[in-house]
């Protein structure tokens, strides 16, 4: 029974003398085309969502110098991870050495001059208890010793920011992190708040940022408020390899792009071992999440024409029908179908060449694994997006 319409055929097309080209060509719709037909799959989908996202710095802060001076030493080399507080550098210190001496002076020579004062003081008021001075000679006085008290609180401070100064000849690390290979070497004239002598970004833990759409956004921030939420964030590396540590969401951006209507949302990692480089791309899969009662058809069904998306049902009478739908979320092999199909409807996924509305169909009912069709994504999505990114 097979090969019938295949006898019919080549019979016809032996049967020159019988009409034209015309009716020849009109004949050959009446035989069923050959089609493979899945029923439209309706259940609750999961919903794994993967993005291509980039390793970056948790913090990073330029590393500069608070005095000026030219680099004498340097205790530390470009990509090594310190610790806060740790030496870095060390700045030529003899110029803010002999500041201090010169204050230290300075601050000696004006106690001097107000150990003088209040002894003058302590004698003009005995005087004027004798009624052998002016009360304006005394108030004299008291006001010297006053300016004199001010002069040495002056130098105090100057004192104090030299040895500040002095100090400050040692860079130390602002934060634990690990140094770029930016940092400069020995001799180099570093300008006080401005030279920058190394960057330094904190690589425990690390944040992973992605852009995600509107409406994913907004599942993912309704899903994040639920309290028995059950999703997990993970890492797949440039290699195929599992990071072993899973992510939480850190921080969402306060706007969307105005070109390109999506968010930037940053997931947060552990990174004990450093694998996690900034720069590095990685896929982001959020797994977990769930779409209710989902209408799911398989891509491969799927047909474009002038921007709107079609398929082609097997009706009961083994003929054929376009249909036009809307579709939603991708999931694996399928994609969500807002509308346009029902619960039973048989959606052809093989033989759709040269199909049109109405043509008599020899349909063979296919299940989803005699088709392949899974709910996993492609790892091809991946490559392409991350070589898109280069």
């Amino acid at each position: 029974m097979k090969i019938f319409p295949t006898i019919i055929l080549a019979a016809a097309l032996l049967m020159t003398g019988c009409g034209g080209e015309e009716e020849q060509e009109m004949s050959l719709e009446d035989f069923p085309t050959r089609v493979k037909a899945i029923k439209v799959l309706t259940t609750d989908a999961p919903l794994n969502l993967s993005y291509s996202g980039q390793v970056v710095d948790r913090d990073e802060m330029k590393v500069q110098s608070k005095v000026s001076g030219s680099i004498v030493e340097k205790y530390v080399r470009g990509g090594q991870n310190v610790v806060e507080g740790q030496e870095l550098f060390k700045i030529d210190d003899r110029q803010y050495q002999s500041a201090v001496l010169q204050a230290e002076a300075n601050l000696a020579k004006s106690k001097t001059a107000l150990a003088k004062e209040r002894v003058d003081l302590q004698r003009d008021e005995e005087l004027w208890q004798a009624n052998a001075i002016s009360e304006q000679t005394l108030t004299n006085q008291r006001i010297a010793v006053r300016s004199q008290e001010s002069e040495v609180a002056a130098n105090e401070a100057l004192l104090q920011k030299a040895k500040d100064d002095l100090a400050d000849t040692i860079v130390y690390a602002p934060m634990s992190g690990r140094l770029g290979i930016d940092d400069v070497s020995v001799g180099t004239l570093a300008t006080a708040g401005s030279t920058s002598l190394a960057t330094i970004g904190m690589v425990d833990p690390v944040y992973v940022q992605f852009a995600v759409s509107e409406q994913e956004y907004l599942r993912l921030s309704r899903e994040e408020e639920r309290p028995s939420s059950s999703f997990k964030i993970t890492l797949t590396l440039a290699d195929g390899s599992i990071y072993p540590y899973q992510g939480e969401f850190a921080e969402y951006d306060r706007t969307l792009g105005n070109e390109t209507g999506t968010l930037t949302i940053r997931t947060i990692f552990k990174n004990p071992n450093g694998l996690l480089v900034p720069g590095m791309y990685a896929r982001v899969e959020i797994s977990g999440l769930k779409i209710q009662n989902a209408m799911l058809v398989p891509e491969r069904a799927l047909q474009q024409l002038l921007g709107e998306t079609l398929v082609i049902v097997a009706r009961s009478d083994n003929t054929s029908a376009v249909r036009k739908i809307q579709l939603g979320e991708k999931i694996g092999s399928y994609y969500v179908v807002k509308s346009g199909l029902k619960a039973d409807d048989w959606v052809i996924v093989e033989g759709l060449t040269n199909l049109r509305d109405g043509m008599p169909l020899e349909v063979t009912q296919v299940t989803e694994k005699d088709m392949d069709f899974s709910f996993s994504p492609s790892e091809k999505i991946f490559d392409a997006e991350k070589n898109a990114n280069k």
